[in-house]
């Protein structure tokens, strides 16, 4: 059984201009005191081609950790778009936040971004060169996809946590929590 569970990801600001930083509301709550912080990781993959593009936007470590409930705000810059194939830039992408103990990623939630221009025109006929300030950045928040894995928690470590992942299908209403409101969408409760 899990120490932490997830109870839910808001996507703040989105849509969103691409230059304008990223945010998340998360909640999640602790079923007992643990030794450690959590890592908490926002990475934006540059492109589908080679993981060399992936950006860590940023990497917060959260704690101590408690048992409760708990909620906060991360905020990662937006990704350098120097380090991004040109050709890469406008269009879908993915971004993936995670969370670590002791170096072991216990969850992974994936979000499709639509980078597009606002104007019309510019979508019907995009320019040579990337215009940033003219691009918006969709997430698609009401659609992640939620692995878990399972890992030790303060255990000993003769009691190894199995080597599976298990992975959630965002349309399965059992495995996801719907958040009321207009501010956001997404995740997941198991």
């Amino acid at each position: 059984m899990s120490a932490i569970n997830v109870t839910s990801v808001v996507v703040l600001d989105n849509p969103s201009m691409f230059t304008n930083p990223f945010q998340f509301e998360i909640s999640y709550e602790c079923l007992h005191n643990l030794q450690d912080d959590l890592e908490w990781k926002l990475v934006y993959v540059g492109s589908a081609e080679d993981e060399k593009y992936d950006q860590t936007l940023e990497s917060v470590l959260v704690g101590p950790v408690n048992m409760g409930s708990f909620r906060f705000v991360f905020q990662a810059d937006p990704p350098d778009p120097s380090k991004i194939p040109e050709g890469d830039i406008v269009g879908v992408t993915v971004l993936l936040l995670t969370c670590s103990y002791r170096g072991q990623e216990f969850i992974r939630v994936g979000y499709y971004v639509n980078n597009e221009y606002i104007d019309e025109e510019l979508r019907e006929e995009p320019p040579a060169r990337v215009q940033l300030d003219k691009l918006q950045r969709v997430i698609l928040a009401d659609k992640p996809r939620v692995t878990k894995f399972p890992i030790n928690f303060d255990q000993d470590k003769e009691e190894e946590a199995p080597q599976q992942k298990v992975e959630s299908d965002v349309v399965r209403a059992d495995d996801m929590m719907q958040l009321e409101g207009d501010r956001g969408h997404d995740v997941m409760q198991q």
